[in-house]
């Protein structure tokens, strides 16, 4: 499978053009010192001021985005660091010259933050222009200060529940991202509820696996020892399953969780709609506050700089060469024992920045145990979705299995 290149490698490569790209307009500033954060060392790669994407630069971002997509509809992505470091004046512009250059098209737009400028004037603005908040909240207080704080130390819980009220208040649409550390384990159960107590109805939950490093190394090149809050493999396969327990017994179909999605879309053979379960990847640029842009999220490394939108086309970007040799190398690169396990097609080696062990997934263990035992759920929810009946159907089957009734 080395090297190798298939017909559906081919096909994609001529069908419509159709990518995402994730933007930094302040790039790595952030307001916290999160003590897993992947991004913080990017300041090391931009030292230069200022750190905010110039109008210019804006511009010439959303036109040619818009333009390089071949779907009726272009999503916009605002990441960061911290996004709303850039200022409501910045969001204004960004729609403004959305509007200009959309055509026929219908354009939207998600922002992911931690929550702490998140004010009532911010959330009135985005349930206005329909935005989608991503916040950041990793669980109950001790679960989520244990690793998200400010540069003083202090633990930013208190202020991210008052976020998560302003846009209650304002009807603002929000869904929750959570990191997986070694303090979420064992309490994957009380999170998932906790998740539900404060309105999350989309939840996701990313596992952190961090390596030791010194400077900018790209995730491979780092020195092997997982990084003392990383989650086990164990650990992260226990908390999929204890979600999973709570989940598949009365939430079905009332709320999401984009793992269970994932799986169900690989047991049922269509795309898992996340690009770390897909058996190739590349559909998602990183856009810097420069606009410079790079292969992915978690390759924001000079090794996979693909150029700058003021000087190269971002359409031609996408579709080149490099872009698609990092996408099918998540395939070939895949170890003999990734080729041969049985939970292949659901994991498809999951995320290459996790594969450190000769290739192999720091988190093969806990994925395997995760999908052993989802198996007799995902396969009745097939079945279902094979007789065109809504998944939900499998909350019985559930709980009888699990002696409930």
């Amino acid at each position: 499978m080395k090297n190798a290149l298939t017909f559906a490698d081919a096909l994609k490569s001529s069908r419509p053009v159709a990518f995402s790209t994730m933007v930094k307009p302040v790039g790595a500033a952030c307001n916290l010192r999160c003590t897993y954060c992947y991004y913080l060392d990017k300041e090391l790669q931009y030292q230069a001021k200022p750190k905010l994407m110039s109008d210019e630069l804006l511009e010439e971002y959303v036109a040619q985005y818009i333009e390089a997509n071949d779907t009726p509809r272009v999503d916009f992505c605002w990441h960061g660091g911290e996004p709303l470091m850039a200022g409501m004046d910045f969001y204004r512009k960004a729609l403004a010259f959305q509007n200009r250059y959309k055509g026929t098209k219908e354009i939207g737009n998600t922002l992911q933050t931690n929550g702490l400028l998140l004010t009532d004037d911010f959330c009135k603005f985005f349930a206005d222009n329909n935005f989608l908040i991503g916040i950041s909240i990793d669980g109950p207080e001790s679960v989520h200060n244990a690793t998200r704080f400010t540069a003083s130390g202090e633990g930013t819980f208190a202020r991210v529940m008052q976020a998560i009220e302003r846009m209650h208040r304002h009807k603002t649409e929000f869904n929750t991202l959570s990191a997986v550390s070694r303090y979420s384990q064992g309490r994957g159960a009380e999170i998932y509820r906790f998740m539900k107590a404060i309105g999350s109805r989309y939840m996701q939950f990313l596992p952190v696996v961090e390596y030791q490093k010194d400077g900018v190394i790209c995730p491979p090149e780092a020195d092997g020892t997982l990084a003392e809050w990383s989650v086990t493999a164990r650990g992260y396969g226990r908390f999929l399953k204890d979600v999973f327990e709570e989940w598949v017994v009365g939430d079905v179909g009332l709320y999401y969780v984009q793992m269970f999605d994932a799986t169900l879309a690989g047991w049922y053979g269509v795309p898992a709609g996340v690009c770390s379960f897909n058996e190739v990847c590349g559909d998602g640029l990183v856009v810097e506050h420069n606009g410079d842009v790079y292969s992915c999220d978690h390759f924001v490394y000079p090794d996979h700089r693909l150029g700058n939108i003021l000087r190269d086309d971002l359409r031609g970007m996408f579709t080149g060469s490099r872009q698609f040799s990092f996408g099918v190398n998540k395939r070939n690169t895949l170890p003999q024992s990734c080729e041969q396990c049985e939970w292949l097609t659901l994991c498809h080696g999951e995320c290459p920045k996790h594969r450190f062990e000769d290739g192999k997934n720091a988190l093969c263990e806990g994925f395997a145990s995760y999908f052993k035992y989802t198996k007799p759920y995902m396969e009745f929810m097939k079945k279902c979705l094979d007789e065109q009946k809504p998944p939900s159907m499998v909350t019985e089957f559930a709980r009888h299995r699990m002696g409930l009734i």
